[in-house]
């Protein structure tokens, strides 16, 4: 067995596990154990090609913690299935819910303190993001209502505009205020799954905590539209001898864009932070 495909065959094991492990204590119908096997099936397949695409040989210790990250919310997607047909284990999904948010602000500090930070774990650790609070959005959409659901759609609706909109595909500059924004909505859709504060209150935050986003993605937005025309760096030289050094600067700079293309489209979506001195090639984190 490859050393490539070592870490998502363990993933895929620790999804079965996971699954197992609920349905021997809180119970797991058909429907979640469905989801479940399909979200950990997707997830380490799509980890085991992105290996393959960056010529990574292996997980690095911050990857472990964000595929960790990954089994627990392949498993609050698995008990959210079965909520539609029984009353959900809320304990047992604020429990995987709460640690996989805790372990969001450990890998992004494993990867700077070991200095194996990637863009392929960065871009990892935001999909990681963006599923759970996709997956959180559903659960509480089911007592609040449907509108709860842009919350965790924002995201991936960025992402679908890049692809009609090339010049929504640039690079942003980096910004903390996307951070927070992003944690907050992990944070505030966990005490909506609790049910904790009165209702008329937890739709308030709600609202606040969307109204949040929108203001982000806006800015973002804005700032991508009045960019749009910006020219790339291009180097050029009359010389004959230089055209080498040209092209190979102008190869750089789009590989660089690209890179950063890559971590911009979801920095709502992390609140980790996952770029550190080893990825200071990066212009932007939009993992949040």
């Amino acid at each position: 067995m490859s050393t490539v495909r070592t870490g998502p065959v363990i993933g895929l094991i620790a999804q079965l596990a996971l699954l197992a492990a609920l349905a021997g204590t809180v119970g797991l119908g058909g429907p979640g154990a469905f989801v479940g096997i399909a979200c950990g099936v997707t997830t380490n397949a799509a980890l085991a090609r992105g290996l393959a695409r960056s010529g990574a040989g292996a997980l690095g210790p911050a990857d472990r913690v964000t595929l960790t990250r990954a089994t627990l919310a392949g498993g609050v997607a698995a008990l959210t299935a079965d909520s539609f047909d029984r009353t959900a284990p809320v304990t047992t999904l604020v429990a995987l819910t709460v640690v996989a948010l805790v372990l969001d602000a450990v890998d992004g500090w494993v990867a700077r303190r070991t200095e194996t930070a990637s863009t392929h774990g960065a871009r990892f650790d935001m999909e990681v993001d963006a599923f759970l609070i996709l997956v959180l959005s559903v659960y509480v959409a089911r007592s609040t209502g449907g509108w709860v659901l842009a919350i965790g759609a924002a995201r991936y609706a960025f992402v679908a505009a890049g692809w009609l909109l090339p010049w929504m595909r640039g690079s942003l500059p980096p910004r903390y205020w996307c951070k927070v924004v992003a944690a907050t909505q992990g944070v505030v859709l966990t005490f909506a799954v609790a049910d904790v504060l009165p209702r008329s209150l937890m739709v308030v935050v709600l609202v606040a905590s969307l109204a949040l986003l929108t203001e982000s993605f806006g800015r973002d937005v804005w700032w991508l539209w009045r960019h749009r025309r910006e020219p790339g760096r291009i180097v050029v030289s009359a010389r004959p001898e230089h055209s080498r050094e040209s092209r190979q600067d102008v190869e750089s700079t789009a590989n660089e864009r690209a890179a950063a293309r890559d971590v911009t489209v979801g920095q709502h979506s992390a609140g980790s932070g996952r770029v550190g001195p080893g990825r200071t090639a990066l212009r932007t984190n939009r993992a949040g």
